[in-house]
């Protein structure tokens, strides 16, 4: 294998996520709203990791771990998915990148890990970038959340369980690496048609359209990605350091700035960029921090 695979492969999932936006938001003009969307596309990811690897199933529901870890999973990619869908492309990404700051105090609060001088100042850069983002120009503090709209809060939502993702991967290290993916793949598939069917229920989202040729291949076509990126992410994580890897993931927030602009699906005005600027910050504070942490003697 070429030396560069493996950072080639994490590039493809960022880009994979950082275009996720465009096929959902087709889906969703097209009456196919996320929640449906997102329960769809895990399930033919469920079934088949299911039906391919016969004993998953039966090693997640031997490890209650794992069922966090599909709550989680789930509340995840329904409130992404859902926001990027429905709000802008931009602000969505950026207070979704809010994960590290949430992984700072959730580690605190779960795992016992106090927080040191370099994560405070992780905290201080990314709330401030979140408050450039979300806040209207001149608001006052009786109208701080004036311009802030669902999309706004589910990215918010998504990156605290994207958080607790993280916190509880960390806690169930010890499980095998295929049961921990089949219980993404049930918790997304499972809190999509939830969220999908309550919805539908008490009349807040419609039913399932007609199928037509647009939405069935995006469906399908987000599928097939999101299997190959999967892929893709387990074999350049199991390559390349950790702090590295934090580093190329950033790249999405390039590949879905970068594409959303050029698409005109949103306007880079300069309080968004100087926002976008502290909240990126702090996350490349973050995996800095840790290749540092990995080359310090011990």
């Amino acid at each position: 294998m070429h030396p560069s695979l493996p950072y080639f492969c994490l590039l493809f999932n960022a880009m994979v996520w950082g275009l996720a936006w465009w096929p959902f938001q087709t889906m969703h003009a097209q009456g196919l709203v996320a929640p449906w969307a997102t329960g769809m596309i895990y399930s033919v990811l469920a079934i088949g990791t299911a039906l391919v690897f016969r004993n998953s199933l039966r090693q997640l529901l031997a490890h209650p771990v794992l069922w966090l870890l599909a709550l989680s999973s789930g509340l995840t990619n329904v409130s992404f998915n859902t926001a990027a869908s429905t709000g802008d492309v931009v602000r969505v990404i950026l207070l979704f990148y809010l994960m590290p700051a949430w992984t700072v105090l959730l580690a605190w609060k779960f795992l016992g890990e106090r927080p040191t001088t370099q994560s405070l100042l992780r905290l201080v850069l990314a709330f401030g970038g979140m408050a450039l983002v979300i806040m209207p120009q001149g608001a006052t503090w009786s109208s701080l959340t004036s311009g802030v709209g669902l999309p706004e809060y589910l990215a918010l939502f998504g990156g605290l369980c994207f958080s607790m993702t993280n916190v509880i991967l960390r806690r169930s290290f010890h499980t095998p690496a295929t049961p921990r993916l089949l219980s993404m793949f049930v918790g997304c598939m499972f809190m999509g048609l939830f969220t999908a069917g309550t919805g539908y229920a008490t009349g807040h989202l419609p039913g399932i359209p007609a199928p037509n040729t647009v939405w069935v291949a995006c469906a399908l076509g987000m599928a097939v990605l999101v299997a190959v990126g999967t892929w893709a992410l387990q074999y350049g994580a199991a390559r390349i350091p950790t702090s590295t890897t934090s580093l190329i993931m950033l790249s999405e927030v390039l590949f879905a700035s970068g594409s959303a602009w050029l698409l005109g699906a949103t306007e880079l005005t300069p309080r968004m960029l100087l926002g976008g600027a502290l909240i990126v910050s702090g996350a490349l504070l973050a995996a800095l921090q840790g290749r540092r942490s990995k080359l310090a003697p011990a």
